[in-house]
Order: structure tokens, then sequence, then C-alpha cells
């Protein structure tokens, strides 16, 4: 049974291939028609339900009776507008009649703003829905038949040899508490390109392929919502499976919830002011890290580049286009490697936007039609941004500032510009900018910048989270007034408010100077004892280490007062490109990381791959748990030669520091004996290597004794250990409220291990979350836990609590915790905990 679609305006029909914007020439969106208008109403084509208004209110997206989703772009480039010439006459969510109104328009305003007025009409997934278009080149009453769309399924030209029945299928649960935001729907690309299988992901009544990242996240999945995966192809049955297990377990996505660290550079307290209107002379916009600074504005400018709209040829422009593409993923990964743990995370998961195939494809149409790599590239990303835009998913649009800076990295290396450093920043700048992207922030200085305020963007904005992360008072979508404020310009950044005052009087000054000034002699005074050796007010001395993953964790571990590392992730060396690094690549960095902390230890922890780790170039097998499979020390097992580069580049470290091998997910001391023996091999006995046990199983935690006899120190990784403990997904968000790290049943097994430690002489760490926790150390001190190893930026406050504790309090404390019967209990008991201060 066909739908005929009802023409949405009066206008002239035009074919999608005369649009004149590659994503919708391209059929990227999906297909259909589109417009010319030459009327300011924008109707309903059909009976149904708007799913989705654009923030801009350039587009609708309605669902038909059948399940056809049809998208409805009122211009091209119109987002930009910000609103300027829409109107609404309907909510998301409303039941529409056919003919009902959905936007006013204002034309004269839009037609000014805009690169073209033609508005295409598109049916999602076409590939379910084909669409037919009666006749083009016509003038058109809103109201007359426009489009027929079908409701039996057909094939794409391209997949016409694709069998209509998968050869395997299933539906799974996304448990990633923001849906297929742009991580996982990289790793989801990443997984799917290791099988010959093409592989379809359905929700919502639409469909994409698991290969494009892009594709992915306009699905518009949230979390707890279901997914059909449908594959077609020889090794269908093992990608539906390892796509399957991946998104199930929600590939190690942590919590929304996160310690927000003190900045260097402001003043922060947890204490938010009530919100009122914002007096003249300012901009409001949202919270995304509280603080207070006081500076001078500075604005970061969006970088333009002017392109040729022609091309040279077909293979000129391609050559230029995949140079241009391998110089920004090269320096993405420079970015990723120099810029600290969350802004790395995010410039790696960009790199993935640069081989997104259905990007690709619509930027290859563009060359064969003659266009330039520049304009071919630029076409391609827009119509990719305006698709996620057009959702009407505020993460979704968020995300779109991620391609807006794969963007730029390719137009900048197509124009001779990449790696170009903006001017240096005044002393406490205060950065502001129409959105602030993840590369541009990597390239600041930081050390200058007192904080952030950018008109577009919202809290879950990458910018925003990694702002969070450095403790930099921020706030976003504060509008345009925030474009307007001169550089140079004296502003006052209230980030518990949420407000940007430009040019405040001395009253407001002063006020802000107290605050800052009470704040920063707290923390200085924390930062000044930081230094000192870890150690009780009864003299029982609790080193104190840092986790690190990067160089550059390094130094700010230092900083912050960090006695050694207890725990280096290697897991970064190994991401993100498509073989192991060689030996002497690994050394190099061991050695930097070493020579930045010498002369304290050095603990480094091998690979961690497998589980919600997959490495595209380690080929495991597809496993129902993969959690509970290879992994860890296991995985390395499976593949010696992997093992024996890392040990072998671990030997090559020289350096004042003690570098010690800790060894991830034991289960018995027969793998530590294993490991030991290839070290032999390699050369250790010439120069002897300490080696540790992560204890982070029910197994190890029961076998630590035997463990212990057999490892020179015992380090507790928490997370794992209170996920297999408890049993429960620690990324499920049905569980996030059960889940707790500082549980009784996982205290019980660090008393297990701190005896089984203290029998056998061994020493003790904990390096998971736990140990980040001020208020889990008097408890984590009584049970024996000899060092803590935590994110460096909680270091100057976890010794302080250190300081203020005595021993004999922490253990009466710890055998109370030990009594509890839930996690409850537990936190009421250690947040009521006032222990008596011995005197030193």
């Amino acid at each position: 049974m066909k739908l005929v679609l009802a023409a949405p305006i009066s206008g002239w029909v035009v074919p999608l291939d005369d649009v004149p914007d590659a994503a919708f020439a391209g059929r990227m969106v999906g297909d259909g028609a589109a417009i010319d208008p030459t009327d300011s109403v924008l109707r309903a084509p059909c009976d149904g339900v708007v799913t989705a208004i654009a923030a801009a209110g350039h587009a609708v997206t309605l669902r038909a009776e059948s399940g056809a989703e049809i998208l409805l772009h009122v211009g091209i480039d119109t987002v930009g507008l910000q609103g300027q010439g829409f109107t609404r006459r309907v909510e998301q969510g409303a039941g529409v009649r056919r003919g009902d109104p959905l936007l006013e328009l204002d034309l004269d305003r839009l037609a000014r703003g805009a690169k073209s007025l033609v508005t295409p009409v598109v049916v999602l997934d076409a590939a379910r829905f084909p669409v037919t278009l009666p006749g083009k080149d016509r003038l058109i009453r809103a109201g007359e038949p426009f489009l027929e769309v079908g409701g039996a399924p057909r094939l794409r030209d391209e997949e016409s040899a694709t069998p209509a029945e998968p050869d395997a299928a299933t539906d799974v649960i996304v448990h990633l508490p923001h849906g297929f935001h742009a991580r996982p729907a990289a790793q989801i690309a990443r997984l799917s390109r290791q099988f010959t299988a093409r592989v379809v992901l359905s929700a919502h009544g639409r469909e994409a392929s698991a290969g494009s990242t892009v594709a992915l996240m306009a699905l518009g999945v949230g979390a707890g919502e279901r997914v059909e995966l449908r594959a077609f192809g020889a090794d269908a049955e093992a990608a539906v499976r390892t796509l399957a297990d991946g998104i199930a377990s929600g590939f190690g996505e942590p919590q929304a919830h996160r310690k927000v660290p003190a900045s260097a550079a402001c003043g922060r307290d947890r204490d938010a002011s009530p919100r009122a209107a914002p007096p003249a002379g300012s901009a409001r916009g949202t919270v995304a890290s509280r603080g207070l600074a006081i500076g001078v504005a500075w604005q970061l400018a969006e970088q333009e580049f002017a392109f040729p709209e022609a091309g040279g040829g077909v293979a000129i422009e391609r050559t230029r286009l995949d140079d241009a593409r391998g110089y920004a993923r090269e320096r993405l990964r420079q970015l990723a490697a120099t810029a600290g743990d969350d802004t790395g995370d995010v410039l790696s998961a960009q790199g993935a936007f640069l081989d997104d195939p259905e990007l690709l494809e619509v930027a290859d149409r563009a060359i064969r039609d003659g266009k330039s790599a520049a304009h071919a590239w630029h076409s391609a990303i827009r119509g990719a941004r305006e698709l996620l835009e057009g959702t009407g998913d505020s993460r979704l649009a968020e995300r779109a500032a991620d391609l807006r800076d794969v963007e730029a990295q390719v137009l900048q290396a197509l124009a001779g510009e990449a790696g170009a450093v903006p001017d240096p920043l005044p002393e406490a700048a205060i950065v502001l900018a129409g959105e602030l992207l993840p590369s541009q922030l990597a390239r600041l200085d930081l050390s200058q910048v007192a904080g952030f305020c950018t008109a577009a963007g919202g809290p879950t904005s990458h910018v925003a989270l990694l702002a969070a992360s450095l403790g930099i008072p921020a706030v976003v979508g504060a509008g345009t007034a925030v474009l307007e404020v001169t550089s140079g310009t004296p502003v006052l950044l209230d980030a518990d408010t949420g407000r940007l005052l430009v040019d405040p009087d001395e009253e407001a000054l002063s006020r802000a100077r107290g605050r800052i000034k009470a704040r920063r002699a707290r923390r200085a005074q924390l930062a000044e004892r930081a230094r000192e050796d870890g150690c009780t007010a009864d003299g029982r001395r609790i080193r104190v280490f840092a986790n690190l993953a990067s160089v550059a964790d390094a130094g700010q571990a230092i900083e912050a007062g960090a006695e050694g590392c207890g725990l280096l992730r290697t897991e970064f060396l190994f991401q993100d490109r498509t073989a192991a690094p060689p030996v002497d690549e690994q050394a190099a960095v061991f050695q930097a990381i070493a020579d930045a902390l010498a002369p304290r230890p050095l603990v480094i922890r091998l690979l961690d791959a497998g589980g919600d780790k997959a490495l595209p170039y380690l080929p495991l097998p597809a496993e129902a748990n993969p959690l509970l499979g290879l992994r860890g020390l296991r995985a390395l097992f499976r593949f010696p030669e992997l093992l024996r580069d890392q040990l072998a580049a671990i030997l090559q470290v020289e350096s004042a520091a003690e570098c010690r091998i800790l060894l991830p997910m034991i289960t018995e001391a027969g793998e530590v004996g294993r490991v030991r023996a290839l070290l032999d091999e390699l050369g250790g006995r010439g120069r002897p290597v300490a080696v540790g046990a992560m204890i982070e199983t029910p197994a190890a935690a029961a076998l630590a004794r035997s463990i212990a006899r057999t490892a020179d120190f015992l380090s507790i990784g928490t997370n794992d250990l209170a996920q297999y403990t408890l049993a429960m997904d620690r990324a499920h968000p049905e569980l996030a409220g059960a889940f707790d790290f500082f549980h009784p049943a996982v205290l019980h097994q660090v008393a297990a291990v701190c005896e089984a430690a203290a029998a056998a002489g061994r020493d003790v760490s904990v390096c998971g979350a736990l140990a980040s926790e001020p208020a889990a150390a008097p408890v984590l001190i009584g049970l024996g836990v000899q060092t803590l190893s935590a994110v460096p930026a909680m270091i100057p406050e976890l010794k302080d609590r250190i300081r203020s504790l005595s021993f004999a309090a922490c253990r009466d404390l710890a055998r109370d915790a030990l009594a509890q019967e839930d996690a409850g209990a537990l936190r009421r008991l250690v947040d009521g905990f006032a222990a008596p201060v011995a005197k030193p």
C-alpha cells in the first residue's frame, strides 16, 4: 500500500539531485524531492506524529502511520540563523493531520540569511519505504500530491546483491548512559569493519550502516532503548554477536557523575546561588563547570577557509583529500597524546569521522561532479551536521561540534595551515567563542585560561565535559551577546550562577575577589602541604600515588603532590591505530614518563585489552560475555608477541625511578609465574624488575595468599572488583543507583587481600576509583592499605584527609564498616566519622 505525501508548501518541484547540498543530493539523509517555496507556511504532508523539531526551528520530522519518517528541511544552511525567520505552530510529540501548519516562515528574512530556500522533503529510511517522484520541474500547490512512498522494503542499488532476509539478526538493549554518541558509535563502526558481513542497525523506524559513525549517531538512540542488528554475509553470526555484546556491555562508558577537580585559575564551591534574570551588561547561559573567575575577555574567532568550488580533476582531488585526511589523522593523534586524558579521549574518538564511509561517499560523489576536495569535504560535513542538528535531540546537536572540528582539521591541511596556533592569551583570559572545539582547546595555553563562555553548546557538549574535568569555570549557550564583547574588556565569569558580567562595577568585583581569595587560600594551603609525604597524624606512612594515562599526566601529577605513579594505563599507546606500537616507540614513551617522575616509582600496567577495550588489529574471537572472556593477561597470553614486546620495552627503561610491572586480571599465582619466566628469557635476570598482581576479580581476592607469595606487590582495582563482586555492570543505566564501589561486599574482599599481603610481607595498594574518594581513605587505611593511587586532582585533598587521621581510629572504623549490611549504611557510617586526631 502506497502513502501519498502532499506538498507541504507551494513552489517549484526540484529533484534531490539539483539541491545545492551534497548530503541531500547524495541521498545521505534519505530519498525524496525538494520544493523551492513561494509560500510562507510549511504544512504536514500526511497524518502522523511530530517526532522532532530542530532547536533552530528549521526542520521538522514526522512519523506517518505506516512507520515512515519524513524530514522537512526548510532551506540550506538555515541552521545558522538560530531560529530567526521561523515560527513554530506545533510541538514535538503532537499528532497532526495532513495540511496542518507546522512552521510559519519569514521568506524575506530567510532569503537574506540562507544559502538557498530549496526545501528537501525526504523519507529517512528509503530502503524500507521506497520513494517515487511523479513529476519534476513543475509548479505545485500545498496539499497537491507530491511524493509516493511505498510500504514494501527494497534494497539500495549498491546492495542489490544482498538477500532480503539477514543471515543473522538480534535485538539488544543499549546500556550507554548517553546513547549512541560519538565514542560508542565510533567503537561500533570499528568493530563492524573487522567482518566481511554488512551490518545494519535499526531503531525509531530508521536504519544505519554499522560502519558509519555519523549514521549511527543520527539514529538518535538513547539509554535503555532497543536496537535491531541485521547482518548479511559469511561471518554474519560472528558480526552480530560481537556488536551486540559490545552494545550490551556499554563499551565501558562511565557513569554521568564525576568529581570536579579544583582549578589553579579559578575559585569554586558547591553552593550555587539562586538564578536571577541577567542584568544589563551581562549574558546568561548554562553552567558547564562551576567556579568563579575575574579576567579579561579574549575572543577566539572561528577560522574561515576560502577554497575554490571547482576541482582540478578527479584523481588530483581524491589524492588531495586522502593526504589531508592522513595529515589530520596524525595531527589528532599528536594532540590526543599530549592533551589531558579526557581531551585526548575526545580527540581520538573524532578520528573515526575521518574514515566514515558515508561521509567519504558523499565527498567522493562531489569530487566526481567536478568539485574541489575542500568543497567536497565541507559539503559532506555540513550535510552530516544538519542531519544531527535536525533530529531535535540536544545531545546529538552538541555532537555536531565534533564534526565541525574534524572539518576544520582537514580544511586546515588542504589550505596548508595545519597546526596553526591561536595568538598568545593574556593573563587570566576568559575565552569567549561561538562554540569552542576540542582541538582548539588542546592548542590553548591553559595556564593562562581563567574560564570559558560560549554562545552555543550545551552542558553535555565535549568541551563542557572537558572543562569540568579540568576544573575550569565554564558557561555554555549564553547567546550571541557573548560574541559582541570586545577582547580586552574586563569581565567576571560567575559559573556558579551561569552569568558573564561585562565590565563589572567595583562592588561586584570586590565580592568576587573575596570569594576567590578564600578559595585560593584553601587550595594553596592544600597544595603547599601536598608535596609532603603522606602520613597520618600518629605517624603511619601512607604513600599517595597517581593514576596516569599519558606523558602529560606525569607533570600534572608531580605538581599535585604525587609520590609516584601507582598505575600507568598503557592502553593509550595501542588505541586508535591500525597496528600495535613497536618496542622502540613503547620504550621511548615509558622512558619519558619515568624521567618526568624520577626518582619516584613508576608502576606500568601491561595492556588490558579485550572486554570493553576492542582493538581492531587484535583478532579476538566473538564472545557472549567479553568482560568474562579474553581480556587483560588472558588476551596477552593469546598473543604472546604483544606481551613479549611490552615486557622488552619496559626492560629498556633506564631511570633513577623504580620501575615496576603490574599484571591485569590475575586469577591465580601461576599466571604471575608465566610472566616471570618470560622476563627471564628476555634478560630480566640481569636487571630484576618487581612484578605485581592486580586484584580485580573475586577469584584473585580468594587466592590472595598464594598470589602474594609469588608477586612482589598487590594492587587492588576496585572498579572491576566491585563490578564482578556485585555482579553488576557498572555502566548499566538501570543499576546506576544500586552500584557502589563503596559496598561492604567489596570491603570484605579488600580486607582479605590486605591480610594476605601482610602475611607475606607485601605492600598493598588501591588504584581504583575508591582510592580517589577522601571519605573512603580512613576505611582503606584501617583495613591495612599502605598506598593509595588516585587521580592527580584529588591528591592534595586526599593527603589533607590522611593527615587528619589516627590509625587507631581508622582501624576501629574499618571494623565497624565490615559489619554494615549495605552500601547506604556504610556511607552513613563514614559520613558521620569524626576521627580523634592523635598528636604527632
